[in-house]
């Protein structure tokens, strides 16, 4: 317990900075794909009054659906270009100076979605959450990459995870001002959807304080006072040598590299298993039968006979587990490693699908399998948040180094926006035709994945840039090769000469 203290006292900088990054990086992403739920019925209605008194006639049922689902599905859009952007503007500009534009976009966009009833606009609700998207593609692809660079080994697994929390907080939020007693009523609507300006304001005035990241400001910028000074003001005045050697190794090897773009990264053959490990994890992460139990749960609480009232309460109840969960993940992490959260928590997600399935199926023959539904579903959230929730986002950060990182943050913001934008066209369909068996096929990618993390995926936990690169050049290359060019090179240049 003394240790813990001491820790917090020395890393306060560090802790400070996590929480602003937080609360304008991932909690938009979160924020925005719950809080929209709660007003459907209330900006459905408000845009077919708008078109009677537009045309003087209103519109019809089929077309006010196609109005709001174009609504919900262009934020998927706006997160799409936001990503690709975002590789090319980090690079020119840091990640530090691009948060801060986020803001404004974010900002820019809320002023849009508070006063569209005003206006008597439904196009200001598409164009405030078209800038939502671009904005959450922003600080998506910042946020993870930023606390990463900023964090010291021992607590690079906890930063990471803290993505995750925020990003489980924002649900939770948007679930909660999104109650008819909050923010959730016919007129308070468009104060419900600006309400996330409030974290962008926090983050844009506080932000200039903190320092950019320390590999950012030696690798890229070359101002070594500058580097000492943000691991003083982040880290403390401890011992720190170790940390800074391992910055100064990953400089001196990309003395002899460049940073590649997408295509090229794509291309080239020493990260060829990386981009396997991402591509899995990343789509895991949308098909792995999150949205599909946060669809389900609605109904599954109304066949456990819970009253109308209490839905939104209980489905929120859910959204607690998940988030509760993913910070106990973040104080895990460090202790059992990415790999068996990450496989560990495939299989029991997969074995509780197994089960709900069961359930979903038997439901009318006996009634209390309604009650064990419930409880499965809680399970499932619960797994979710202590195992792939966090850890995805620690292997993302930690496979690629600092001249990799934002082209393949670029790809993994394209496999996030357009799985989100796919699943969000399909998933209604999938579960019309499947019914409960949907989770099927959510079962079988689980396990699937949980066999390619357990054979392919190497341990990541205390290990250095450099020794992460090694062990993935033991997959690109064979070990036979990796021995040849680690006897060719000094050892802190190893795995980076591009073939």
């Amino acid at each position: 317990m003394a240790t813990f203290f001491s820790d917090v006292i020395q890393y306060q900088g560090l802790y400070k900075m996590i929480f602003i990054l937080g609360i304008g990086g991932s909690f938009p992403y979160g924020f925005h794909i719950s809080v929209i739920n709660s007003p459907s019925e209330h900006i459905q209605k408000f845009i077919n009054e708008t078109w009677i008194e537009r045309y003087s006639a209103p519109l019809s049922l089929e077309k006010t659906k196609l109005l709001w689902s174009f609504i919900v599905s262009v934020y998927g859009i706006g997160g799409l270009l936001g990503s690709i952007v975002c590789g090319y503007l980090t690079t020119k500009y840091r990640k530090k100076k691009c948060q801060m534009f986020t803001n404004l976009i974010m900002l820019v966009a809320a002023l849009f979605m508070g006063f569209s009833k005003m206006a008597r606009s439904f196009e200001m609700i598409l164009i405030g959450r078209l800038l939502y998207g671009v904005g959450t593609g922003f600080s998506l692809n910042i946020h993870p990459q930023y606390v990463g660079e900023i964090s010291p080994k021992k607590l690079r697994g906890f930063t990471n995870a803290t993505v995750a929390v925020f990003l489980t907080l924002g649900k939770v939020s948007g679930q909660l001002v999104g109650l008819r007693e909050i923010l959730g009523s016919e007129s308070l609507w468009p104060w419900l959807l600006a309400s996330s300006a409030l974290p962008a304001l926090v983050q844009l005035v506080t932000l200039p304080f903190f320092p950019d990241s320390p590999s950012y400001l030696l690798i890229q910028k070359g101002n070594e006072e500058a580097f000492r000074k943000a691991i003083r003001k982040l880290w403390g005045e401890g011992d720190h040598q170790a940390e800074i050697d391992d910055i100064m190794k990953e400089k001196a090897a990309m003395k002899i590299t460049k940073t590649l773009r997408v295509l090229e990264v794509l291309k080239e053959r020493s990260l060829r298993w990386q981009l396997y490990t991402l591509m899995t994890v990343m789509t895991t992460l949308q098909l792995c039968g999150i949205n599909a139990i946060y669809f389900y749960s609605s109904e599954v609480f109304r066949t456990a006979r819970f009253e109308e009232d209490l839905i939104p309460y209980v489905s929120l109840g859910v959204g607690l587990c998940e988030c509760l969960s993913s910070i106990l993940c973040s104080s895990l992490i460090e202790r059992f490693g990415r790999k068996l959260l990450l496989w560990g928590g495939y299989t029991l997600m997969s074995v509780v699908l197994a089960l709900l399935t069961v359930t979903l199926a038997l439901q009318n023959r006996f009634i209390w399998m309604h009650y064990f539904s419930v409880v499965l579903i809680f399970l499932f959230v619960i797994f979710f948040g202590l195992g792939p929730s966090g850890a995805t986002i620690a292997i993302m950060v930690e496979i690629f180094s600092q001249s990799f990182r934002p082209s393949a943050f670029v790809i993994v913001g394209c496999i996030n926006w357009l799985g989100l934008f796919i699943l969000g066209m399909i998933f209604s369909f999938i579960v019309e035709y499947l019914k409960s068996f949907c989770f099927l096929i959510f079962l079988g990618i689980l396990a699937l994945s949980a066999i390619f993390i357990y054979l392919f995926l190497p341990e990541t936990k205390g290990k250095s840039i450099m020794e992460i690169k090694a062990d993935f050049s033991m997959l690109n290359f064979g070990k036979t090769q990796a021995t040849v060019k680690e006897n060719s090179f000094p050892k802190e240049q190893i795995f980076c000469t591009r073939l």
